[in-house]
């Protein structure tokens, strides 16, 4: 329970990395907050998971990269927790589809950059007056904003190494008020995301060349999440920690 009676939001918090997020930090004392986009089924998995086991949690349906549903986030928040957020973890985010560079268009960019840096930038804009000396902020970036992502992934591979330049502004900014920001950097975790689009090839090849011979799980990040929202990592702020079982080295 080292995160007792503190309270998190978990954007993107109904599945995969999300739903194993919000069930870990409940299962450590945190009231959560859990965000979901489009569907209602998935959100109502996640709480019955964190219920279940005793946790208190509330979702709220929302746009992340609109500042209306960011505001009615932040107002359910306070209007069931009280007016401190402690934690905020920015899962929001995805690659959406591949698309080599010449097939990419305006419409293509805004929507990349919206769902990944744009998501981020609201809620931590947000954020910052709620929480008290000691919170913490934990964004997602990847492993493909150090090494450009795969073929058709430029634009996702940008937008995340913006949420990386970000996150160590934002630990220079936040510092002196005690708020500490760190971000994390997966690399093959088997979620719904690699199932959506990364070739099954693709995904064994790297099982039998990465150091772990064996592609991350949900709960491998969750774990990791938990450390830099808690005291433990005080003393940790602007990092981008790599999470890919060896694959990579920045």
């Amino acid at each position: 329970m080292r995160l007792k009676d503190k309270v998190a939001i978990v954007t993107g918090g109904a599945r995969d990395l999300g739903r194993a997020i919000s069930v870990k930090l409940a299962e450590e004392g945190a009231k959560v907050v859990l965000n979901y986009f489009d569907n209602p089924a998935d959100a109502e998995t996640t709480l019955n998971l964190i219920k279940n086991k005793g946790g208190a949690a509330i979702a709220v349906q929302g746009d992340m990269t609109k500042a209306a549903d960011v505001k009615r986030l932040f107002q359910e928040t306070v209007n069931t927790f009280g007016n401190q957020v402690h934690i905020l973890v920015n899962v929001v985010g995805g690659l959406v589809g591949r698309k080599a560079i010449v097939e990419q268009d305006e419409a293509w960019y805004d929507f990349l950059m919206n769902v990944n840096m744009r998501s981020v930038f609201l809620c931590t804009r947000e954020v910052v007056p709620l929480m008290p000396k000691g919170s913490s902020i934990i964004n997602f970036s990847s492993q493909a904003a150090k090494d450009g992502g795969g073929p058709g992934a430029s634009m996702y591979a940008t937008a995340k190494a913006a949420v990386m330049c970000h996150t160590r502004a934002m630990a220079k900014e936040l510092g002196p008020q005690g708020i500490r920001v760190n971000a994390l950097a997966p690399g093959m975790i088997a979620t719904s995301f690699h199932d959506r689009f990364t070739n099954p090839a693709a995904r064994e090849n790297l099982e039998k060349t990465v150091p772990l011979r064996r592609q991350g799980d949900a709960t491998d990040i969750a774990d990791l999440v938990c450390y830099l929202a808690g005291d433990e990592s005080a003393y940790i702020t602007g990092t981008n920690i790599d999470i890919n079982g060896g694959a990579y080295f920045s």
